[in-house]
């Protein structure tokens, strides 16, 4: 049984991110675009489950699936869309998940509402503190019990991620 945990902010989570990149790039080589650090690992400072989840950008969503084999042998699961569509989603551990992968094609607005949710913490620390509060809170509340963990704090994001959006549309 996977226990949540929701620890403080860990600077080697950067480095677990570059990393993972430098291994992600050789397998997307032939349709990578860019790849982003997203979710709350990739803000300084902020509370968060010790899984570092990544964002590659692809040129072509349908080519992914013929990089499964790859990435299984860097030990990742492929769940293909995962409830969202028009995203492959892969996680990396089983009870002590390391690594969350989104692949999206360029142009999918499921990209920029990632950036937009990370960049926005990024800036605002009172709401990145208020989320991290939240979270560890949830943790405490739901140790064993990912589903209710997951569905209490969604509605704390999505208020965040609606003003992030406009936040995030404003700077374009």
């Amino acid at each position: 049984m996977r226990k949540v945990i929701v620890t403080n902010y860990q600077e080697q989570w950067e480095e677990g991110f570059k990393k993972e990149t430098a291994k992600l790039e050789k397998v997307f080589k032939d349709i990578l675009i860019s790849i982003h650090h997203i979710g709350s690992t990739a803000v300084k400072e902020l509370k968060a489950k010790p899984i570092i989840d990544i964002l590659p950008v692809v040129n072509a969503i349908d080519q992914v699936d013929s990089h499964n084999q790859k990435m299984y042998e860097l030990g990742y699961t492929p769940l293909g869309e995962y409830g969202i569509s028009g995203r492959r989603f892969f996680k990396k551990g089983v009870d002590q998940r390391t690594h969350h992968v989104h692949i999206y094609q360029a142009g999918n607005p499921h990209i920029d509402r990632h950036l937009a949710f990370r960049d926005y913490l990024r800036v605002h620390s009172q709401t990145a503190k208020e989320y991290g509060d939240k979270k560890e809170w949830l943790a405490i509340q739901y140790p064993y019990d990912i589903e209710s963990y997951i569905k209490e704090k969604d509605m704390f994001v999505k208020q965040i991620e609606q003003q992030a959006l406009k936040w995030y549309e404003g700077k374009q």
